[in-house]
């Protein structure tokens, strides 16, 4: 599994009226990190662009300002369109957040789905 993890801090403009991380923020920085990660991986000029067709996120336990968080993303699978990427979010070794995702390649050009090649499968399946 190729992995890739980001850290930050729980600022203020990610509370909610709870006083807790705010459920749209935690997509975004799965937003974020996905595209992260896919840059790190394939760099900028790989002639693709992803768009999501699914997100399916479960919330375990709430994170507060000043926490320090662990993002941790890798695609589980990726076969003809699709990839399956799954994001922890973690306090420490607690999992707090985790969110499977289902990605679908686009052509650049044609902004058509386009099937994903093997040696770009490759950069993040072994």
């Amino acid at each position: 599994m190729n992995s890739y993890e980001r850290k930050l801090k729980v600022e203020a403009k990610h509370l909610d009226d709870l006083k807790h991380v705010n459920n749209v923020v935690y997509l975004q920085w799965v937003q974020e990190t996905a595209g992260m990660h896919w840059f790190k991986r394939a760099g900028r000029d790989t002639g693709v662009f992803w768009v999501v067709r699914k997100h399916e996120i479960e919330y375990f336990k709430p994170a507060f300002e000043n926490d320090e968080l662990r993002l941790i993303t890798w695609v589980e699978e990726m076969r003809g369109l699709s990839s399956m990427r799954r994001v922890e979010i973690r306090r420490g070794e607690e999992l707090i957040c985790s969110c499977l995702s289902n990605w679908i390649m686009l052509d650049a050009e044609t902004m058509r789905p386009k099937r994903i090649p093997d040696e770009l499968a490759k950069l993040f399946l072994e």
